[in-house]
Order: C-alpha cells, then structure tokens, then sequence
C-alpha cells in the first residue's frame, strides 16, 4: 500500500513540476520580456469633510487594482497609503507603504475614517513629503510610479517643519514619481494649489465631486465570481512563522467576506495577477520561491504538518490542479463581466466622472511612456 502511495505522489508530483513551468489557465502566456510593474500611493485627506470620498474609495479600491492588472503586458501592481489630518486633530499623518499584498491595501484602508478638521487648510505639505520621501519607492527607472493626491483644502504654507508642496514635487520628479491631483468639491484655494502641484510634479488635474462622485455597477456575474473568490481562497495553503502565518490567514478570512462587487473584483485580480494571497506555499513552490523539503515543520500549517511528505507533495498538487480550474473558469465570468460594465459605462456618462473612474484614466496615459497599454 505505501509503494502504491509512493507511486502515486511521484506521478502527481511531476505533473506538479510540469504544471510550474507553464502559466496559470486564463492567463496570457508570458512574453520573453521583464513583467512591468506599477506603484501606486494614495494621498487622502481623512478629516471630516472627505467621508462620501472615503467611502468610495473603500467600495472601489479592488476595482481599481483590478483595472490597473488589465495593461498589456500584465503588470506587477504594488499600493500604498497616506492618510492626513492637521495638527492638533488625532493624527497628521499615517503612513503604509507600498506592497503588492491588496488585501492588506484594503484591510488598511477599511480602518480610515473621515473625522477632525473644521478649519479650512490642513497639513498637505507634510502627507506629500512623507509619500514622497517615506515610502519605499523602487528605484527602478522603468517602473511607473505615481502619487494621487485625493483632498479639498490647500495646504498650511506657513508651517515651518515640513517643506512646501512645491519643493517635495521637485523632488518626486528626481525619484521618478508623478503626482496627479484630484481636488474633491470647488475650493478655489485648493484648487489654484491643486492644479500647481501636478504641473510640477508631470501630474494631472482632476476635479470630482466632493463625495467622490463613485458609481456602483451591479453586474449580473458579481454572485458568481464573488463564490469563486472564496473557492480560489481555499486552495491558498498559509505558511511561514506563526504570526505572518496567522496574520495572512487572518487577511484571507476577511477576503472571503468581502461585499459582493467587491469580491467579484478581487476574484478578477486573483486570476490575471496569479496572485491569491501572499505566503502561499502553492504560488511559492510553483514559482520555485520556496523548496518543501527545506521548509521545518513549524513553518507549515497544521493539517499540512501532520501529513507524510508524499501526502504533502499530492495535497498541494491537488491545490494547484484545483486553482488552474478556478483560474479559468474566472477568466471566462471576468470577460463577460468587463464587457457588461464597459456598455453600462456607455451608457451613462456620469459613471466616468468619479474617483474610480478618473483615476484610472490618468493612470491609463502615463502607463503608455512605461510601454504598458490599455484597452
């Protein structure tokens, strides 16, 4: 019986190595080219007056992950978050920096709340200078990075501690950085400033509504790639040191309840980026990012740490054949999908004047000199 066993895992487990070589079902075959990558940091003003803003942004941030994924050639995305308030209100600034783990972008962005403020400038000058200078920024010419800057009040130009916006946009333009701005409601003030920063940082302009003017889309393929959301999620195997292994498994929890679009959406990008969560042993040992053989024990979960090795080599195979299947079938749902939401769009003009929407067609123009295109 164990040799038959035995046999059994050998089998599974070159198919397992074959199946590492060839890419994911549903996703474009790569090109003979480096995949490009693209940094996005997301500037925004949380004092009380931003609340439809942040709201939406909450609703729509793995849409816009999702849209970013679609560039010919597929892109790496990475994201990070800025938010601000003044001095004398809860806090100035937080800062987290980039990362390709989205869901941990979103499980961020969800703990903002739009709160503080009352006076009419705050402390633009400062969450600038610290996405500028305090997120980790590639330093890879080629790759595409961009600041938005999301607010409605000018900065406090008289504060002496912190470099004014202009200087920090000299110095986003020698890291590479363009910084596009987009100015919530019709302040004239913030808007003279607004529109000053993405001249001279080789930004865009961009004005909205002061909630954010964010439109939902209710698709009739949401319930069916927000189940496979959850099904992709169940082939992740977690593992690592107790806490990043606890804090991952924690994330994926969370992605497996997320409101329905936005599942949907995360599914999408799950597919075409082939990521589904991070410290995954099955995206690791395909991408030969980790050997099993040298992984200790305490570093695997538990169902996996009690299994004999060649059960470990057949269960993770298993995982994969079961996440190709996943993969292709949210391709397929994903393009029915994209095709739905772009008529809708057509539609109704209004759809194109929010925050989701003009974020990314700026994006869309810049991704072009980084030789990454859109539809």
């Amino acid at each position: 019986m164990k040799g038959s066993i035995g046999m059994v895992a050998s089998a599974i487990a070159a198919m397992f190595f074959v199946a590492g070589s060839l890419p994911a079902q549903g996703a474009e075959a790569p090109e003979h080219t480096v995949q490009p990558r693209v940094e996005v940091a997301f500037v925004l003003d949380t004092t009380g007056s931003m609340g439809g803003l942040i709201a939406g942004a909450k609703e729509k941030i793995w849409h816009i992950a999702n849209q970013i994924v679609l560039g010919k050639p597929t892109p790496a995305v990475s994201m990070g978050l800025v938010a601000y308030r003044d001095k004398g209100d809860e806090y100035v600034t937080k800062v987290f920096n980039l990362t390709d783990n989205i869901d941990q972008v979103y499980a961020d962005l969800t703990s903002f709340r739009a709160q503080g403020g009352g006076d009419t400038p705050e402390n633009v000058n400062q969450a600038l200078h610290d996405a500028v200078h305090k997120l980790k920024w590639s330093d890879d010419s080629a790759v595409l990075k961009i600041i938005y800057l999301v607010g409605d009040c000018p900065p406090h130009n008289e504060y002496q501690d912190v470099p004014t916006y202009d200087k920090t946009a000299k110095a986003a333009i020698e890291k590479g950085i363009n910084i596009n701005t987009i100015l919530c409601g019709n302040n004239k003030d913030a808007e003279s400033v607004w529109k000053d920063v993405a001249a001279l940082a080789d930004g865009v302009f961009l004005a909205i509504a002061q909630d954010g003017g964010v439109k939902s889309i209710p698709t009739p393929y949401d319930k069916e790639l927000a189940e496979l959301n959850g099904k992709l999620l169940d082939t992740a195997v977690v593992y690592g040191k107790a806490g990043v292994r606890e804090k991952q498994a924690e994330l994926n929890t969370s992605a497996k309840s997320l409101p329905t679009a936005a599942a949907a959406e995360r599914s999408s990008f799950a597919a075409r980026s082939g990521i589904v969560a991070r410290n995954d042993l099955v995206d690791d040992m395909r991408n030969a990012v980790v050997k099993l053989e040298n992984l200790k024990p305490d570093m695997l979960p538990e169902n996996v740490r009690k299994m004999t090795k060649d059960e470990q080599t057949e269960y993770l195979a298993q995982k994969q054949v079961e996440r190709d299947d996943l993969n292709k079938q949210i391709a397929e749902v994903s393009k029915k999908r994209n095709e739905f939401v772009k008529q809708q769009i057509a539609e109704d003009k209004t759809a194109r004047s929010g925050f989701d929407q003009q974020l990314l067609d700026a994006l869309k123009v810049q991704a072009a000199e980084k030789h990454i295109s859109y539809e």
